[in-house]
Formats: structure tokens, C-alpha cells, sequence
């Protein structure tokens, strides 16, 4: 039966029905005192998902780059310098935008497989006397290579010498998914999208912003206004939008948050971590490796897997597809060819993992990898029994 297959790509993930439900609904005057009273408790309790209390957030048309356009345009003026970190696609394409928009950014060159450099950031911090760079970037989760960085350690690195540029992270296929701290971890712009951890479709970036930011934005010299900060906040303020909201992706919001706090949000990282495990497991026991360098980079949301010397990923994920109806991430810039990825986070089981796991062998065993047919599969049910909880019943 076409469309009954579960997606294993890092997002657009998996749409639960319910909120494909939720999402059915007529168009509605968004005008009227109905919107205001939909709109008001979202931005309340978006807060509680991105962990800020003295932030604000805003929801704008469109997908995680629109966030990271407006994170850069209301706080920045043209020829700010800003310090990133190159470490795969996703922070690669966030550098190109900043320079795109007239910023002077100082790439810092890493691995692809490692996260954010905490100490080369601080390094390079306390060397800048006259205290130029304006804004740190960091890609908590980078979706090419399955890493997570620590933002809290980027913090630390620049609270030691003082700095006070504004901290950036794209948390886009982190949030609601992985545990983010935005004001533990003194997070300025956080920017996510309604496609992944909030199991939705794509059309909506969600920013959170911090007070900092909302100054800086008073004085940033970039053009805007589609993602003018000031503008959405005094729509907002009056229970209002600028311009068109996306009403029906709005009310999928409404029932995606109900359910991440029906299921407590740390559960929801229990999950996600448990889910990723048993996906680790199998990796390991096929004798494939992960891009990820080290345990502690591993992220909880996507795992990139590198293929064996000799074999093309890409000829992999384009069998699966074809021969089993199933999709997975393909290897982006250097790592096309080299990597497949296994998204496994939003609305992902344990039971839908072993689904993928299985589907990987079978097309592994069919382009003859030097793989054990179902040795991935024992390991990551082994796993699974011996993490198993009680199931809970899902609500309708």
C-alpha cells in the first residue's frame, strides 16, 4: 500500500495523525478575538520548550533558514563581524547567509564529524581586545553529520574572557527532541522549524529571542521586514500578525505541544535517546562506523553512517527507496557518497527503528556488503528489551 512506510529522513519527519488532524481546518479570520486566543497560549508555552523564562518567541512563514535570516537581519549590521565554526552542510549554509547579507565572518575550518570548537571560540574570543565580533554562531545539532555540540561550553568559553557578542544557535533538528537550555545556556536567537521535533509540516520557523537580542534589534542596520522582530512583536502583543499567519500549521502547533507535554518533555528526550541507542547499536554491529567522532558527540536525532571503502551510499539509500519503498538521508557536500543517514527522531519508536534497521540490511544484503543479514537487527532488539518500559497508551 503506497504512503504506508515511515520516513527515515533527518525531517520532514513523520506527521502523527493527530496532528494531521489538528491541521485540518477551515480557513478562519485571523483578525478576530478566535486567533488571538490560539495565538497567546503558543508563544507561552514555546517558551517552556525552548527553556526561557525572560525570552520571546516569534513564529514566522516559513522553514529554518527564514529563522536563521531572521536572527541575522534584526540583530547585525552589514560589516559586523561575526565567528562561526564550519563543521558540515548546515553550518556551512548559515556561514554563506551571514556573508550574504555583508557580514565579515571569521570561519573557523573543523572536521566534519566534530562539533562546535568551545575552546578555539574562547580562543579567539580573548584575543579580539577590541571586542569587534558581534555574534557567535553554533549549530547545536548539525543534521549533515549526526553531532551534537555543547552549547553550554561555547557559553562558558566566552563568559571566561568576557565577550560580549550574542550567542546563535540553530537548534532546528534539536528542539523538542533533545533537551535545549536558551537561558541556562545564555542562548540570544534559538531558531527552529515546525518539521521536525514539533512533527508537523514544513512552513514554520520558530525563533526564540533574548532580551539582548530584542535591544540589539533596535539598532541593527539590516534591511527587513517580512522578519522584522519589532513588527511581529506588536502584531503579537495585540493578538495579532503582521501579515497572513499560517493558521492551519498554528493549530498542528497547538496539538503538538499537548502532546510533547502529555508525554513530559523529558521522556521526550528519554525516547529520543533510547530510540537513537538501539539505532547505535545496530551500526556497531554491522562493523560501520559513525561520522560522529566520539560517544559524546552523538546526536539523538539523526545518525550519519559511513559506508564501507568501496561502496556508494547514495546507490544505497536510491535501492531502498526503489526496491522497499523507504526513505533515508543521503550524504551532503564532501560526505555525498560516503554517508547515509537514519533520521530517527519526531514522532520515532522503537518499533519503527527496527523497521529502518531492517530495511538498511536487506538493501545492504542485496549490493553485497560485507554485513551480517539481521546482525543489526539482534542487536538493537537486545537493546530495546532491556530498556523496555511499560507502554503507555497512546491517546487518540
Amino acid at each position: 500500500m503506497p504512503g504506508q512506510n515511515p520516513v527515515f529522513i533527518p525531517g520532514p519527519t513523520n506527521i502523527p495523525d493527530r496532528l494531521r488532524r489538528a491541521m485540518n481546518v477551515q480557513t478562519a479570520d485571523h483578525r478576530s478575538p478566535g486567533f488571538a486566543a490560539l495565538l497567546g497560549p503558543l508563544l507561552i508555552d514555546l517558551k517552556t520548550v525552548f527553556k526561557t523564562a525572560s525570552g520571546q518567541v516569534f513564529l514566522f512563514p516559513a522553514s529554518g533558514t527564514g529563522g536563521w535570516e531572521a536572527a541575522i537581519a534584526n540583530t547585525l549590521s552589514p560589516g559586523d563581524k561575526v565567528l562561526a565554526a564550519r563543521y558540515g552542510t548546515f553550518s556551512d549554509r548559515w556561514i554563506e547567509l551571514c556573508r550574504r547579507h555583508g557580514m565579515d565572518v571569521e570561519a573557523i575550518e573543523c572536521d566534519w564529524g566534530t562539533g562546535a570548537p568551545a575552546e578555539r571560540f574562547g580562543a579567539r574570543l580573548d584575543a579580539d581586545r577590541r571586542r569587534e565580533i558581534k555574534a557567535v554562531l553554533v549549530t547545536h545539532n548539525e543534521t549533515a553529520t549526526g553531532v551534537r555540540s555543547d552549547v553550554a561550553a561555547v557559553r562558558r568559553a566566552m563568559d571566561v574572557c568576557g565577550h560580549p557578542a550574542m550567542l546563535f544557535a540553530d537548534c532546528v533538528s534539536s528542539l523538542a527532541s533533545m533537551d535545549f537550555r536558551m537561558d541556562e545556556w545564555g542562548v540570544d536567537v534559538a531558531v527552529t522549524g515546525s518539521q521536525k521535533g514539533f512533527m508537523l509540516a514544513t512552513g514554520m520557523a520558530i525563533v526564540g529571542v533574548s532580551r539582548k537580542a530584542l535591544e540589539a534589534a533596535g539598532t541593527a542596520g539590516c534591511a527587513r521586514s517580512f522578519f522584522d522582530f519589532g513588527e511581529m512583536a506588536a502584531a503579537n502583543a495585540a493578538g495579532g500578525f503582521p501579515y497572513t499567519p499560517p493558521l492551519q500549521l498554528m493549530h498542528g502547533l497547538r496539538k503538538s505541544l499537548d502532546m510533547l507535554f502529555e508525554e513530559g518533555l523529558d521522556n521526550v528526550f528519554a525516547r529520543h535517546r533510547r530510540v537513537a541507542e538501539g539505532v547505535r547499536q545496530a551500526v556497531h554491529a554491522w562493523g560501520l562506523d559513525l561520522c560522529a567522532r566520539s560517544p559524546d558527540l552523538y546526536s539523538d536525532t539523526v545518525s550519519a553512517i559511513r559506508v564501507p571503502e568501496g561502496f556508494d551510499a547514495e546507490a544505497l539509500t536510491d535501492h531502498i527507496r526503489e526496491t522497499y519503498a523507504v526513505s533515508f538521508g543521503v550524504g551532503l557536500g564532501p560526505l555525498a557518497g560516503k554517508v547515509f543517514r537514519i533520521g530517527h527522531l519526531g514522532a520515532m519508536t522503537d518499533v519503527m527503528a527496527l523497521s529502518g534497521i531492517a530495511a538498511v540490511e536487506m538493501a545492504m544484503a542485496d549490493l553485497g556488503y560485507p554485513v551480517e543479514t539481521g546482525s543489526g537487527i539482534r542487536a538493537a532488539q537486545e537493546y530495546y528489551r532491556r530498556t523496555a518500559r511499560p507502554a503507555l497508551r497512546a491517546a487518540a
